[in-house]
This record gives structure tokens, C-alpha cells and sequence, in this order.
């Protein structure tokens, strides 16, 4: 179900050609991508078809055993051909009588895989792999259909923005009565933040969690109990509460699938953030999140992508062409992924220096810009950040602005800004202060979308206009310059340190050794299914 449409924002004259310039252009760096992501596979990804077979779990020292099955059949045979076919080909020739103790036998060396190759053999080991992987499907059906029917019956929110806040103390038994505090104050969508370093994990944790540091571990069961309690505090208040976490990093597959199993609605989910600020293989990255997006266009589950990450690390005005590009390539990627334009969370952030002169002017036209080149997206409107500093008085207006910004321009999802941000760990007053502030703003202008027409040819029209201009200049020059004979543009350009100011060499980066190329004969009954809309 799609989010309440919002009054439309105010309008930009921007040439409809260059923004249909701006999308081929996307659509052209994007597509090698793309290839290179059918014709590739990833430990994650084979690990993620095994939870949706239902193999959850870990072994006395918290190694899952979907790790464990898989190492051993790369070990023995490779993934290039998939890893479901040895292994229920496997299952078939009685190694073990589930799924289960398979794992726990392969953990201890006594499982032989093999690559059958007697036609009813691969038939038979497919055909039980695709009956093994299907129910897991159909319970990401089941959840997406329960989400519809309590939105239906509670309702969303009448106003928007969505009010989105972060909860993140490390431990899920404290994060959920301050997540239930946080939506009696007002937020809609809770974010629980992951445990610092997460992401460079090549497993997912088991059980609830007490214990991670600036933030919970993502885990099935944490999103389990987050989501109960959210319940539980949505039919009190009479609204349906959103539930957000991480689906990025090494593991990005695997949390996707945990999601869509247990109803969580929103996940930070960017195509490159993984590479550029963790270091995390190319390759590996964009194989990861065309299957963990395929997962989230079942469950419908909305995405926030991270383009503000790129405005705490170069200057938000000269490198503000540069988020417009990541937009344009996250939205193809999604698209192509088969995600809705209603679940592409792009991001966007209020990060330009206050000290320069028209700041807020400057902040307003790429707020519009973004607004009007994805009319149908869910946009995620990021607070300052990388320009608070201690005088907590100039961050509490700082945010105002911010607030400002976002009722003026028709924005989707408003981050909560505390005006303690990047000082210390916000205290719960502050939380509170800043939702009445967000408050504030809302009552006081929420309906500035249908008064706030910038002039033509006016300052806010102009920049905006300079920006998309330089996108598409940008998405060109790579193009162009970065695309010799055999070579991917858009990872010649990452290569380059074209975004955020991070190089990242295709061929370097953390979880390189968990990629390998299809094999003619690959085969992995979840994308096939994802890829038919197989129910």
C-alpha cells in the first residue's frame, strides 16, 4: 500500500529535456551494472535463499548455521552454480533429514556435496529447492498483507511529513519502551540504528541482543520484538507505526530477507554507500542490493538511500550535482529492481555551512529540486549534522530551519534534528524538545506548500536549475571520459573518488572473496521466483 499522496510541492521551471537527459544518462551508466549483477552471486545472497528455506540458528560460538552450510559447500564445489542445488541434492541422498542437521553435519566436515549431474538428479534436487524456498516467499506475502490490513484499520497519519526518529541505546529491552515513548510523542516511523561496525560483519547475529554499542544489532529477533511492541503501542494510539533498520553492509541480502519476514516497512538501503563509506567490494555491493531490493519491492518495504552521507564528507554546495546523480542512480536501480517510485526513499540532507550568505535559500532549492525530479518518491530529508557544534541554542534553530524547509517544500520523511547532534548522545529531554519543535513548525506552517512560489528566474529557480545542469554534466563526463573498451563507467567513476571523495577500486574492498560468477548452469530458486513474481 502506498503512502498518503501530499499536496504538491511548489513548482521549478525546469527544462523537461534535461531532465529526461538526466535519466537516460543514469539508465546508461546503470545498466552495465546491472549485468554485472545477474551474472555474479555472493555468499549473502546464497545465504539469504537458505533462511528463506527456513535454516535459521547458530552453533555454541554464535556462527549461523546458514554460514556454515554455505562455506561448506563453497569449499567443496564452489556457489558459481548455486548452492541449493548440492544441497538438496544432498538432502535427497539422505547425508542428513533436514535442513538443519545438514548444516550441523557440513559444520563438522561429515557432509559430501556433489554437483549431480544425471538430468532427474539436478531436476529432482531443484524442484525440492524451489518447494523449500517458496514458503518463505509466501510469509513475506503474508506480512505485507498484515501491514495493508492494520493501516486500513488504524490509519496513517493525516499530516505529512512522516515523523521519523532514532532510537539506538544498544539494548533492544531499552530501545523498545523509549521507541513506544518516542510514538506516543508523535514519530511515525522508529528507527532502531545498528550496532557500531555491523555492517563489516559476514554474519547476521542470532537472538535478541543486549549488548551492541552506539546502537542494536540488527538480528530476526530484535526486528521481532521492536515490532511487536510497536504493535502493540500503534492500536493504543490509533495509528500504524513504521519500523526502520539497516539492510546494507556484508549481510545486506540476509537482513532484506529478515525484514520482509518479520514487517519491518522502512530500510536504509543505498547502492553505494556500502562501497564508499565501508569499503565494502564493488562487486559485492551491487550484487547484494539488487537481490536485498528485489526482497524489499515483495515486502513492500520503502528504502532510504544515504545521499547525505556524501554532504558530511565533501561541501554540501559544490558537491550538491553529485547527490542529484546518486538519486538518478538509485532510482534506476530500484526501478530495475522492481521497487515502485512509492518505496524510493531518496535521501537528501540540510548540510550547507549556515555562515554562508543565502544558506537557507541555497538549502530551499535543492530540497525543490529533489522534490520535483522524484515527484512520486518518498524523499528522506536529513537534519544538520556535520555543522552543529555545542552552542545547543544555534542547533535547536538550526533545526527549525530545517523543519521550515521541509513544510515548505512538500518533503516525505523529516529525520527528528537534536540540537545535541554530534555533541553527545542525545538525553530523552532532548528528543523531546526536538519533536516539539518539529511540532511547532508543522501546526505553525505546514501548509506553506500550497503558498511558496519561487519566482522565475529567481534565485532559488536559478540554483536549481545550475544543479541539474551540473548532474547531467557530470553523469556525461563519466560517460565519456571513464568508459573504454570492456570497462563499467559508473565503476570507473567510483574508482575515481567521483563520490563522497572515497576511491574505491573495483577489483579492492572488504567481502571481495565472497563474489563469484554464475556458472552457465547456476540456478537459485528465490531470484528466479523474485524475478517471476512467482507466489
Amino acid at each position: 500500500m502506498s503512502p498518503t499522496t501530499v499536496a504538491p510541492p511548489p513548482r521549478l521551471d525546469l527544462d523537461p529535456r534535461v531532465v529526461r537527459r538526466a535519466r537516460r544518462l543514469a539508465e546508461r551508466l546503470g545498466q552495465p551494472v546491472v549485468d554485472i549483477a545477474r551474472s555474479h552471486t555472493t555468499v549473502s545472497v546464497e545465504r539469504a535463499t537458505l533462511r528463506l528455506a527456513g535454516l535459521s540458528g547458530a552453533d555454541h560460538e554464535r556462527v549461523p548455521w546458514v554460514n556454515h552450510l554455505v562455506d561448506a559447500v563453497r569449499d567443496q564445489v564452489g556457489i558459481e552454480h548455486g548452492v541449493t542445488t548440492p544441497v538438496w541434492d544432498a538432502l535427497r541422498r539422505e547425508e542428513a533429514p533436514d535442513l538443519l542437521t545438514l548444516a550441523q553435519k557440513a559444520s563438522a566436515g561429515a557432509v559430501t556435496f556433489r554437483l549431480p549431474e544425471r538430468r532427474g538428479e539436478v531436476s529432482g534436487a531443484r524442484r525440492a529447492a524451489r518447494a523449500a524456498v517458496r514458503p518463505g516467499l509466501q510469509r513475506i506475502d503474508r506480512q505485507r498483507a498484515a501491514r495493508d490490513r492494520l493501516v486500513d484499520r488504524l490509519g496513517d497519519p493525516e499530516r505529512r511529513p512522516w515523523i521519523y526518529l532514532i532510537v539506538a541505546t544498544g539494548d533492544i529491552y531499552e530501545d523498545i519502551p523509549q521507541a513506544q515513548a518516542a510514538a506516543r510523542e508523535g514519530a511515525d516511523v522508529i528507527a532502531v540504528i545498528r550496532s557500531t561496525g555491523q555492517s563489516l560483519l559476514d554474519y547476521v547475529p542470532e537472538g535478541a541482543t543486549r549488548e551492541g554499542f552506539a546502537g542494536t544489532y540488527a538480528t530476526q529477533e530484535n526486528f521481532r520484538l521492536m515490532r511487536a511492541a510497536l504493535d502493540e503501542v500503534g492500536k493504543e494510539l490509533g495509528r500504524y507505526i513504521r519500523l526502520t533498520n539497516y539492510a546494507s553492509g556484508l549481510c545486506m541480502p540476509e537482513i532484506a530477507t529478515l525484514a520482509g519476514l518479520e514487517r519491518l516497512d522502512m530500510m536504509l538501503n543505498d547502492s553505494m554507500y556500502g562501497i564508499l563509506f565501508r569499503d565494502i567490494n564493488p562487486i559485492r555491493t551491487f550484487v547484494d542490493q539488487r537481490f536485498s531490493r528485489q526482497i524489499h519491492a515483495r515486502a513492500g518495504i520503502i528504502i532510504n538511500t544515504g545521499e547525505d552521507n556524501y554532504l558530511t564528507t565533501a561541501d554540501a554546495i559544490e558537491a550538491a550535482h553529485t547527490v542529484t546523480v546518486s538519486q538518478l542512480m538509485n532510482e534506476f536501480f530500484g526501478r530495475e529492481a522492481g521497487l515502485e517510485d512509492w518505496q524510493l526513499g531518496l535521501g537528501h540532507a540540510f548540510e550547507i555551512n549556515p555562515e554562508v550568505e543565502d544558506s537557507f535559500r541555497l538549502e530551499l532549492a535543492h530540497a525543490l529540486l529533489a522534490r520535483q525530479l522524484f515527484p512520486d518518491a518518498p524523499l528522506k530529508w536529513m537534519p544538520p549534522t556535520k555543522h552543529m557544534t555545542g552552542d545547543i541554542f544555534r542547533g535547536y534553530l538550526l533545526d527549525g530551519f530545517f523543519n521550515l524547509v521541509g513544510a515548505m517544500t512538500g518533503q516525505s520523511i523529516l529525520l527528528v534534528g537534536m540540537m545535541t547532534e554530534a555533541v553527545v548522545t542525545p538525553f530523552l529531554s532532548d528528543r523531546d524538545l526536538a519533536l516539539q519543535n518539529v511540532r511547532y513548525v508543522q501546526r505553525a506552517a505546514g501548509g506553506l506548500t500550497e503558498d511558496f512560489h519561487p519566482p522565475r528566474d529567481g534565485f532559488i529557480q536559478n540554483r536549481a536549475r545550475q544543479v541539474l545542469s551540473e548532474a547531467v554534466d557530470l553523469l556525461e563526463e563519466i560517460t565519456r571520459e571513464k568508459a573504454p573498451e570492456g570497462s563499467t563507467p559508473l565503476l570507473e567513476a567510483i574508482g575515481d573518488g567521483t563520490f563522497g571523495l572515497m576511491k574505491r577500486p573495483v577489483d579492492r574492498g572488504k567481502g571481495r572473496e565472497g563474489v563469484a560468477r554464475r556458472a552457465d548452469d547456476y540456478d537459485n530458486p528465490a531470484t528466479t521466483m523474485l524475478e517471476e513474481g512467482a507466489r
